[in-house]
């Protein structure tokens, strides 16, 4: 770690002059050195062994992956987690029917034998992290050439991962920071019992849904409440009846006092990617295919699927998780490819990079090591472009024909067939069968076949020839002319994977032709075929790509050393810190910094999917019925605005007060920041948190469920 601390604390005194208070993601090591002073400026009460200890409880201890990308908090002594509406909202789909209709209703176990287990639902705390970077790279060499290295490290990787998990039941991985210049080994453990315990209906939990998605002033009662389990020892085990609430080490006390502008927030969580280090090349390769092609496919497919929705509540219900996955980063390319151009962030790269090119030749030491860098960055990105857009079209379209996914599986019940293994046959028959069971609960054939059709036509009308799978031209073109909604609907009237009954008669007694034959598995192929060969072509830039990247983030921090370089998001722990504020959008408007219950009411429109609202909101706010969760200022808290420096992945992070205390949970970005993850723009930037008051006053008031607030230590 001193090699790391050098680096960063050249010139640490210049800190509060170069880099905004509010910007970065720390790694809790690290935050003494270079993060306490400006927290305890800013109103921190806490000292750095209270946020992040090795040798005792601490603030880290109650924060959790939820999950495979989302954050969650502990708040109680009985393993209670609080974490986003849309964060949970996989678990609360899957536990709905139309007899049940849990998204539509909400739901809430009155007691812990009303709690419902997840089987594929796991939370994970963070252990320790331990710089590694000398013993990762003490086998590498200069003149290595990027294959070389990458093996390495990986050995090196390998032996620390297994030695930090040996004689435990922890799980150990090696994570590269600052492109591959730094490693970190963290240790986490796993726990797999986790029971839904409580969510509002998704008239609350996902009140303005697309519409106000990533966009403020916000009225979303975005949270979701769980329980971790633990075996009677305390020790992670798989559900059972016998398991009992975790203990945890710690958990977050909450705060209920009123919030001000300039009041500290401190944010702990786990954010999944930001690109901070991006040229200009990589920025362009966002603005002319990354983001133009999600927009247009997903927008696509995203009609598809809700014109059934709007008018079929079974529908509804299976596809609500899918169409939010797809339309959340739909909206997201929109937003951040505006912000992009619209705060002209390609040319600030410019200037950097033309920065660069001067100092780089300031020293033959300096060219020698970073001449190539931005070449390198370059040549890949121009030479892979036609091979990404069309990977894009095959990763995007094939979301959009949900039946083609079936066919995973297929290759092995063939392969065992062939080799006449009763036993094998049985295996793979079996495995496919488990696949079913999940896929045709959330399925219906004729939305998947309007969207099928939509995705096939689009996907050949953009992407060239050279790029289309091959059973375009032999099954589309010889046998149907063409016409592509005739295939589409012959696929499905023939297909054995075209209703569960079918496919289990099938797999009840495979024959090898019949699957060879069947057109689900000869375009799936097709497909995966055409994708293999695309992923190919864009392969041969990656090394080149690895290797200028890497050393473009050394030559910055050696070109800067006065900034402060923090390293880009990468699913780790992070501490990001700031203050409750309002801000300024554009000219002549201001955003104060929080929303109240008033302001749902008056975006409420009857029987709208996106602005409905309960009955019993509606009453309640009438009667002015806060209970003791409204503001002294007379009104009912729902969502405010800090500084802090997020990104995806930290939805359902603890929103924390000076004290450390909960005031709320990070949900989202604001829309006039969406380049943010590439280029922080601290003027504008702001978290979106759901107020911690009205989360407890949906508990409470509006549900009943007063003993979930009864477990939690409230400070007022």
């Amino acid at each position: 770690m001193k090699k790391l601390f050098a680096i960063l604390s050249i010139l640490i005194l210049s800190f509060s002059l170069k880099v905004k208070a509010d910007e970065g993601m720390w790694l809790l090591p690290l935050i003494e050195k270079m993060n306490m002073g400006k927290m305890t400026e800013l109103g921190l009460k806490l000292s750095a062994e209270d946020i992040y200890s090795l040798n005792k409880t601490c603030v880290k201890d109650a924060v959790v992956i939820f999950g495979g990308g989302c954050t969650g908090e502990l708040v109680s002594s009985q393993g209670l987690i609080l974490t986003n509406h849309h964060c949970g909202y996989g678990s609360i789909q899957a536990h709905s029917s139309v007899e049940h209709d849990y998204l539509r209703d909400g739901f809430w176990a009155m007691s812990k034998a009303e709690e419902l287990s997840n089987p594929n639902l796991s939370v994970t705390f963070l252990i320790r992290i331990e710089d590694v970077t000398t013993q990762i790279l003490a086998n590498v060499k200069q003149d290595m050439t990027e294959s070389q290295r990458t093996t390495a490290i990986n050995e090196a990787r390998q032996s620390i991962e297994k030695k930090a998990s040996e004689g435990n039941s922890y799980r150990a991985q090696v994570g590269s920071f600052y492109g591959g210049n730094y490693f970190y080994l963290l240790v986490y453990e796993r726990y797999n019992d986790v029971r839904l315990v409580g969510a509002p209906p998704s008239s609350i939990g996902k009140f303005g849904s697309d519409t106000d998605n990533w966009e403020w002033p916000r009225h979303t009662g975005d949270f979701s409440v769980f329980r971790v389990y633990s075996a009677p020892d305390g020790k992670p085990a798989a559900y059972a009846k016998e398991n009992i609430p975790l203990k945890p080490k710690h958990y977050l006390p909450v705060s209920i006092k009123d919030l001000n502008t300039g009041d500290f927030a401190m944010i702990l969580g786990y954010p999944g990617r930001t690109s901070r280090y991006m040229t200009s090349f990589e920025i362009n390769e966002q603005l002319q295919i990354t983001h133009p092609d999600r927009i247009k496919i997903r927008g696509v497919k995203q009609d598809a699927w809700m014109s059934d929705m709007k008018v079929d509540q079974k529908v509804n219900i299976q596809y609500s998780a899918k169409y939010f996955g797809s339309s959340n980063y739909w909206k997201y390319s929109i937003g951040q490819k505006g912000g992009l151009e619209r705060l002209n962030v390609k040319a600030k790269k410019e200037e950097i990079e033309n920065q660069f090119n001067k100092w780089v030749v300031g020293s033959s030491d300096r060219k020698a090591r970073y001449g190539e860098a931005l070449n390198m960055i370059k040549t890949s990105i121009e030479g892979r472009a036609e091979y990404y857009n069309a990977l894009q079209y095959v990763s995007e379209c094939l979301q959009g024909c949900e039946l083609l996914t079936m066919n995973r599986g297929a290759t092995a019940l063939i392969t065992a067939i062939k080799s006449g293994d009763n036993q094998k046959i049985k295996d793979a028959a079996a495995q496919i069968k488990n696949n079913a069971d999940n896929f045709y609960k959330d399925y219906n054939a004729s939305t998947d076949n309007k969207s099928m059709k939509a995705m096939l036509k689009l996907y050949r009308a953009d992407v060239p020839a050279k790029f289309h799978p091959d059973f375009f031209a032999s099954v589309v073109d010889k046998k149907y002319k063409g016409d592509i909604d005739k295939y589409v609907d012959d696929l499905f009237a023939k297909s054995l994977f075209a209703s569960e009954t079918k496919l289990n008669a099938f797999l009840n007694k495979p024959v090898l032709k019949s699957i060879e034959n069947d057109p689900v598995y000869i375009t799936a192929a097709s497909l995966s075929r055409i994708g293999m060969e695309v992923s190919k072509g864009s392969s041969q830039f990656d090394a080149a790509l690895a290797t200028g990247k890497r050393l473009w983030i050394a030559a910055l921090m050696e070109m800067a050393p006065e900034k402060t370089q923090y390293p880009d998001a990468n699913s780790t722990m992070r501490l990001s810190y700031g203050t409750v504020q309002d801000y300024d959008p554009k000219d002549a408007v201001t955003y104060k910094y929080y929303t109240t219950l008033q302001g749902v009411v008056d975006k409420y429109k009857p029987k709208d999917y996106e602005f409905d609202l309960p009955q019993r909101l509606l009453d309640l706010n009438k009667r002015k019925e806060y209970g003791r969760y409204g503001s002294a200022k007379g009104y009912m808290p729902v969502c405010f605005l800090t500084t802090n420096d997020i990104t995806g992945g930290n939805s359902g992070s603890p929103v924390m007060n000076g004290n450390g205390e909960l005031i709320g949970l990070a949900f989202d970005g604001n829309w006039e920041s969406m380049s943010g993850d590439i280029a922080y723009e601290p003027e504008l930037q702001r978290t979106i948190v759901v107020d911690i008051r009205y989360v407890l006053w949906i508990m409470d008031v509006y549900a009943g469920a007063k003993h979930l607030v009864d477990e939690m230590t409230i400070a007022q």
